[in-house]
């Protein structure tokens, strides 16, 4: 089976799903050509993964401070590049094209009146989920930023609709809730954000990750570079997470039982959307500010009961995949949130091993 496979590399949740399905694919002897965009290659880290990628510039939000910045959006797009790097994709000779959320390879295999599998987060946004500052604007960017042909949505709960649960990564790392450790990751904001209002709680331990050349502490503070396994170790071993109310690393923190304070991108539909999402569902808290008197509000609550199953969700789609990819796949989302629900009831000790 060869599949061409789009990913957008704005984020380090896409790369991440990306991480989880090249290790199933491989695993059933895929053969997988890589392509993202969104950012500079030598910006991405960890990609032993995925050969020889491509790499594109593709379209990204502008950000500052945490808000997203329309008119620099619309300034740094670069529409006739976008329109030259989509014939430079080869879209021929591939069993599927599958798409994570990437506007190059998803209009080049629109060009090419090509079939375009989307597995992503996104994708559950055109179902009946919890949605804030949602548009007929919205919807359409949402539905053609990348356009694909068979959506196949992602979220933390099936709400009725045909959508499957997260994709997790598995891990070897023990899971550990240590008192007052905490993890901070909010990618859209610099450290002059973050580190004051964490200065006022100096009985707690802060985890924070951005883009410094190295680590270093200023007393319970202790910032840390980009690590995959630093980051993981630390995500492990935390009490909570302090993070964007991006879909990745809410889902991971989920799974592993970890409490979370989200603070979604202002202008951003999705992320509003998911911090509204993870409030319904009682499995973390939204903050419209990061500021202390969020801190002192949150910090105290405990954390839940323990870790949320969910399911190898990857390795079923492979499976589904490997099996000619119905255009049907409901069968296979009833499967996997009915695994989820005896998963969590093993979890409870309500079902005997």
């Amino acid at each position: 089976m060869k599949i061409l496979y789009g990913v957008q590399g704005t984020g380090n949740g896409h790369t991440t799903r990306a991480r989880i399905m090249a290790k199933a694919l491989a695993d059933a002897g895929a053969r997988v050509d890589w392509v993202f965009s969104g950012r500079e290659r030598d910006k991405y880290f960890d990609m032993d993964g995925f050969g020889d990628y491509q790499t594109y510039r593709g379209l990204t939000f502008a950000t500052q401070k945490g808000k997203v910045i329309f008119w620099q959006t619309l300034r740094q797009a670069n529409i006739a590049q976008l329109y030259q790097d989509t014939k430079k994709v080869n879209v021929e000779g591939y069993d599927f094209i599958i798409n994570d959320f990437e506007p190059v390879s998803a209009w080049a295999a629109k060009r090419a009146g090509k079939k375009v599998i989307g597995i992503s987060h996104q994708n559950a946004f055109f179902y009946d989920i919890p949605k804030e500052d949602s548009n007929i604007v919205v919807d359409w960017f949402m539905r053609n930023f990348a356009p694909v042909t068979q959506p196949i949505g992602l979220h933390w709960h099936h709400f009725n609709q045909p959508i499957l649960p997260p994709l997790v990564e598995s891990s070897h790392y023990p899971n550990v809730s240590t008192p007052k450790h905490y993890l901070v990751y909010l990618p859209f904001a610099g450290l002059d954000d973050i580190v004051p209002q964490l200065r006022e709680f100096p009985d707690y331990d802060f985890f924070v990750y951005q883009p410094v050349p190295a680590a270093y502490d200023q007393g319970h503070i202790h910032i840390r570079p980009f690590s995959r396994t630093g980051f993981q170790i630390d995500l492990h071993r935390c009490e909570g997470v302090i993070c964007s109310a991006g879909f990745e690393l809410p889902s991971e923190a989920i799974h592993l039982g970890k409490k979370l304070l989200v603070q979604p991108v202002a202008g951003q539909m999705e992320q509003k959307s998911n911090a509204l999402a993870l409030e319904k569902l009682g499995y973390g808290t939204a903050a419209k500010k990061f500021d202390i008197k969020t801190l002192e509000k949150w910090l105290p609550l405990k954390p839940p009961a323990g870790p949320r199953y969910y399911p190898d969700v990857a390795k079923a789609l492979v499976n589904w995949l490997m099996h000619g990819g119905s255009e049907n796949i409901n069968e296979l989302q009833q499967q996997l949130w009915r695994e989820t629900i005896a998963g969590e009831a093993q979890a409870n000790g309500l079902l005997a091993d």
